[in-house]
């Protein structure tokens, strides 16, 4: 069972920046993939950006050029850094990941708090 836990939420001003981090509990070489979603009140969770075991990216249209993502092999650990924020980013922002050894298995984390402020 892999944990992941979220970071880095908060309050943010329009045009301002923040780091998310999601850290697992086993080394993210096992895991096949690691995604970030945002999700707002009453609504689904929305694809923001995601990175392979091998370095593939990808991010949504809808927050390209605002948005990358990272991994720290070191700390098991994904970053997602935001930048350029804007009142409709905010949410709550889950890790989620799928790890593909024997069979396939998704983790969610608890997730990480944005609030953007006028």
């Amino acid at each position: 069972q892999v944990q992941l836990v979220e970071s880095g939420g908060g309050l943010v001003r329009p045009g301002g920046s923040l780091r998310l981090s999601c850290e697992a509990s086993e080394s993210i070489e096992s895991l096949f993939a690691m995604y970030w979603y945002r999700q707002l009140p009453g609504q689904q969770r929305d694809f923001v950006a995601s990175i392979l075991r091998y370095g593939g990216i990808n991010v949504a249209d809808t927050v390209k050029g605002r948005v990358s993502i990272s991994r720290d092999s070191a700390k098991n650990a994904v970053h997602l850094q935001r930048n350029n924020l804007k009142s409709e980013d905010t949410g709550v922002y889950y890790c989620y990941a799928v790890r593909i050894i024997t069979g396939r298995k998704d983790y969610w984390g608890h997730g990480t708090q944005v609030t953007g402020s006028s």
